[in-house]
């Protein structure tokens, strides 16, 4: 099929087969996939001048990991003692109460594969935080966790998700995703889930009604066509989910950043261009018809792409990220407080609106 008929299927809000879906991706003028994103961007939100932000805090709940992922330079193994920690309930409260002070509203907890910290741990960590902060939502975890303490507690991951919202859960992020794909997978997270475990566990939280976010994590090993698989997955998996069910509220890809990391080590040098970047977020919003929400990640490919990112697909600035220490200790340097970010939004030719986690406007204080 032509390009310019499958983008006028695009724009009748019909699903892309996976051969119409390479066709455009590789051969569409990248001005055009703009266009049509830009187009179907208008239509899908509610209104197509605002562009949403939101105020949250990135707090890790321990820097041991036993999945030794190759673009991760955060983690530590089990037996370094010395590097190891677990993130205590004062320092919680500590990083809670600024956070509050700044606006946000949210707490996004994101840990590591522990070998010892199993559903008991969780559980007594997210009852304790809700019963001192009630009003904070808990956007904790993600597929790979969830598996994780699934297999060391010798539970089902339904019966860890369902225990987890009933302690405090809110929303799953859509970390851990990287591509879905598990040729790439073992290649550079061998001991992480497969892709197939994480499609199952966002399968299962969508089926109890918790919302969910996904990611993809490109620009190291993957070819331009599992960028499409991982869009298609995404796109598949969100067709599956009950009515009742937000399913996954947004999308957000980014970019491989590969200071120090052992990646970059053995010879993965990063593939970012402002054009590439782009061509995935029109790509993101032309296959994924039935996800509202495009996310632009200022983080890893900087303000000035971000910005023109918003008249190409994306209709989301993500959070101002009070704290963020995983992408950032891979060489991310972007940084916004609660000024800049609005700023940035305007000068896009947008009014920014802060938000929440399941995209309700927010009234800023």
């Amino acid at each position: 099929m032509a390009i310019d008929a499958i983008l006028e299927k695009t724009l009748d809000h019909e699903p892309l087969t996976r051969a119409e879906a390479y066709e455009i991706y590789d051969n569409a003028p990248l001005q055009l996939l703009c266009s049509v994103a830009d187009t179907l961007r208008r239509q899908a939100v509610d209104d197509p001048t605002v562009v949403t932000w939101q105020i949250d805090r990135n707090v890790n709940i321990t820097n041991v990991c036993k999945s030794g992922c190759k673009f991760c330079n955060f983690h530590c193994k089990p037996h370094e003692e010395d590097k190891a920690y677990i993130t205590t309930m004062a320092e919680y409260r500590q990083k809670i109460d600024e956070a509050l002070k700044l606006g946000a509203d949210q707490l996004l907890l994101q840990g590591g594969m522990h070998p010892r910290l199993g559903i008991d741990f969780y559980e007594t960590l997210f009852r304790q935080i809700k019963s001192e902060y009630p009003q904070l939502k808990l956007n904790a975890l993600g597929a790979p966790e969830i598996s994780h303490i699934a297999t060391l507690s010798k539970l089902s991951t339904i019966d860890v998700l369902d225990r987890l919202h009933r302690a405090g859960l809110d929303t799953l992020p859509g970390a851990g995703a990287e591509i879905l794909s598990d040729d790439v997978r073992k290649r550079i997270s061998p001991a992480k889930p497969s892709a197939r475990d994480w499609v199952r566990v966002m399968h299962e939280a969508h089926n109890m009604g918790i919302p969910t976010t996904a990611t993809m994590m490109y620009g190291h090993i993957e070819t331009p066509h599992q960028r499409v698989d991982h869009l298609i997955t995404i796109r598949d998996l969100q067709a599956l989910k009950p009515e009742h069910s937000r399913g996954f509220t947004a999308f957000i890809p980014w970019v491989f950043c590969p200071k120090g990391t052992q990646l970059e080590r053995e010879g993965i040098s990063p593939r970012f261009s402002a054009t590439e970047y782009l061509r995935i977020i029109a790509m993101s919003r032309i296959v994924l018809h039935n996800i509202r929400n495009i996310q632009a990640s200022w983080l890893t490919v900087g303000k000035e792409v971000a910005e023109i990112a918003l008249k190409s697909g994306a209709n989301d600035m993500g959070s101002i990220m009070i704290e963020e220490n995983v992408v950032s200790s891979a060489g991310a340097t972007t940084r916004f407080d609660r000024e800049a970010m609005k700023a940035t939004i305007r000068r896009a030719g947008f009014t920014p609106r802060l938000r929440d986690q399941l995209y309700n406007y927010r009234n800023e204080q």
